[in-house]
């Protein structure tokens, strides 16, 4: 398998886009004629939209570039005095407005969590949409993938074979959680779909 091209800039170590250069170190040598030159101005993020981003046609992740939000996910521009997230910008510039202020700007690559905002890679989805696109990518943060999940899995499937066999409280103690836990455990309020799992074993 080819390696993927990197950035020729030393210890940079971003996906190359073009003329040897990460997105960020080709806007800057585009804008001032030396990869290494200049900072980040508060207009640099919606020129490197407006000049660079929307014009990436390859079916390449492009990376952004400048300051990233929460888990990894694309910072924002400033829209007429306004921050916003500029994955849900080029959305909108490339699909046109949402259908609903509620539809979320989805990455069919699953990599916005890398902070991708290559435009071929956006589409409008609703939120339950959007979510369902993190389970198919793997990228959901759904039972022991959350960093707060006090259970595994394998617990889980314990808590649920031992349904009506020992007590929620005994249960609790054994697994290190509060009896509400095991209890919305067993009606189905979380971890959900070990439920649904466990439902089809037994019919």
């Amino acid at each position: 398998m080819a390696k993927s091209r990197v950035c020729s800039i030393p210890n940079c170590g971003k996906p190359h886009e073009a003329k040897g250069y990460c997105s960020a170190h080709y806007y800057r040598l585009l804008r001032n004629g030396d990869p290494l030159g200049g900072g980040t101005s508060p207009g640099d993020p919606l020129r490197f939209v407006h000049e660079s981003a929307v014009l990436h046609a390859s079916d390449e992740c492009l990376p952004w570039p400048f300051g990233k939000g929460p888990a990894g996910y694309a910072g924002t521009v400033l829209i007429d005095g306004k921050s916003v997230l500029a994955s849900r910008y080029i959305c909108e510039l490339v699909n046109g407005p949402p259908p609903t202020p509620k539809h979320e700007a989805a990455h069919s690559c699953g990599k916005g969590h890398e902070a991708c905002i290559a435009p071929g890679h956006l589409v409008w989805k609703t939120h339950a949409e959007n979510e369902a696109d993190k389970l198919t990518h793997g990228t959901h943060g759904r039972g022991e993938r959350n960093s707060k999940a006090k259970l595994t899995e394998a617990d889980v499937r314990e808590i649920l074979a031992l349904k009506g066999k020992e007590t929620n409280p005994n249960l609790a103690a054994r697994f290190g959680v509060v009896p509400q836990t095991i209890s919305c455990i067993h009606t189905g309020r979380s971890w959900a779909w070990l439920t649904e799992d466990a439902k089809e074993v037994a019919a």
